[in-house]
């Protein structure tokens, strides 16, 4: 049995209308960058890209996309993004562009260079602040998300924990 290797494109859907990136669905993107393959790369680039292409993540929130390809064509798929410069999703058309963030080999590594790269992001937000009421609501609520994160991994962790104890040993 022979394991196929995949390469994994983080990408950001940037557009001035936010509201492209809260109409996204990963079926439409799939099939937008799919047909966006075939009108650059022709036939073969399509067939070649459709074998093991999958949208395997998919943020409306933040416009974070993760696109999986075999790793023999990810330059085919790498070079077709840039040529995708419109959504278009019930009728409506967004313009918008993907920029590839990052290309890796696992989601693992997508994900630790996604930590990295909002990290930075936050770092130049909170420099670009105007004046002090600003940095504070950012760092306000950005604590509040860190501590309802905490607040719900101490949550499963206690209620596992009540499991274990209540259970009768035999």
């Amino acid at each position: 049995m022979v394991r196929f290797k995949h390469r994994y494109l983080l990408c950001e859907v940037v557009s001035d209308d936010p509201r492209c990136r809260l109409t996204l669905e990963d079926r439409v993107l799939g099939t937008l960058v799919r047909d966006t393959i075939a009108r650059v790369h022709g036939t073969f680039g399509a067939a070649a890209c459709s074998i093991g292409f999958a949208v395997r993540y998919l943020n409306a929130y933040t416009g974070i996309v993760l696109l999986r390809c075999r790793k023999e064509f990810y330059r085919l798929v790498w070079s077709a993004l840039p040529f995708i410069t419109y959504l278009e999703n019930k009728g409506h058309r967004y313009p918008c562009f993907l920029n590839t963030l990052h290309v890796g080999g696992t989601i693992r590594t997508c994900q630790k260079f996604l930590i990295q790269y909002n990290r930075r992001q936050l770092l130049i937000l909170l420099q670009n602040c105007t004046d002090e009421g600003e940095r504070e609501a950012i760092q306000k609520s950005v604590t509040k998300s860190c501590l309802l994160e905490e607040e719900s991994a101490g949550e499963e962790l206690s209620d596992s924990g009540g499991e274990e104890a209540a259970e009768p040993m035999e």
